[in-house]
């Protein structure tokens, strides 16, 4: 006999795929970051384990990206993968830079450590949990913009800013006086996620978006120097796109939306895509 639930969700395979692989990062991640304390614990060279996790933590951040995209060209909103892509979040953009920077600077202050770390952790729990609320009660019309700055982003620019003072010193194993920017910029961003600095949400880039062809062809050239520049264009990328929440009141909308989405007629024309 079999039983039935007919209330269970239906899981759409490939966004949660995405989300899948998302939360492998997370957890990838932070097990590289344990290894790499245990070595320095022992009085051992870390090696390239804060890389890898760091790598992880920016691996994450694509598979965040890809997974909404899916979902969106779907056409399906899934409540399930709503909830599922905010557990995968917290664990990947959540513990794991918390615990990047805890290993690296914060554990030489003890319980001023633990408590800055738990600070970062618990605003991204509560800005996830605020972001379901908001998109629950949206429905089917997405939000175009983030009040305040998303946690995915906040742990990807701790991640890149880390891999960037690994690279600029010598040895690429040890950070150096620099490491402690990072409880600054953690509390920094903190409280961040909860400001009411609007940052493009990018929804409106989709599938469909159009661009000329110099602009793809920019694109296409940003990409490739991204990855040949790897130790600190991401950083670049994530800084870029903080200031951008502070300098975009004072640009003008029609830069805005060559930056934002296709164009205002697609915007008005494209039927709105509901969310996961």
């Amino acid at each position: 006999m079999s039983l039935k639930y007919p209330n269970e969700p239906r899981i759409y395979l490939l966004p949660n795929l995405m989300t899948a692989g998302n939360l492998f990062c997370g957890f990838a991640a932070t097990l590289r970051i344990i290894e790499a304390s245990a070595l320095v614990a022992a009085g051992e060279a870390p090696g390239s384990l804060y890389h890898e996790a760091i790598a992880f933590i920016l691996g994450a951040c694509v598979f965040d990206l890809l997974d909404g995209r899916l979902a969106r060209l779907g056409g399906h909103e899934s409540p399930f993968g709503r909830e599922f892509d905010s557990i995968a979040d917290i664990v990947s953009f959540g513990i794991a830079p918390a615990l990047l920077v805890y290993h690296i600077v914060l554990r030489d202050f003890e319980r001023t450590g633990w408590l800055i770390a738990f600070f970062f952790l618990l605003c991204g729990a509560l800005r996830l949990a605020r972001f379901n609320c908001v998109a629950a009660a949206a429905g089917d019309k997405p939000e175009k913009d983030f009040n305040g700055f998303p946690i995915p982003a906040a742990a990807g620019l701790i991640a890149s800013l880390t891999l960037f003072m690994l690279w600029i010193q010598q040895d690429q194993r040890t950070i150096g006086p620099w490491k402690f920017a990072l409880p600054v910029l953690l509390v920094f961003l903190s409280f961040m996620m909860f400001s009411h600095v609007k940052y493009p949400s990018f929804k409106t880039v989709n599938w469909r978006t159009q661009r000329s062809l110099p602009a793809f062809l920019g694109l296409i050239f940003l990409m490739a120097f991204t990855a040949m520049n790897y130790q600190w264009m991401p950083a670049v990328i994530f800084v870029s796109f903080l200031i951008y929440g502070f300098v975009r009141p004072f640009i003008s909308k029609a830069l805005r939306r060559e930056i934002e989405e296709d164009s205002a007629e697609d915007s008005e024309t494209l039927p709105p895509e509901p969310q996961r």
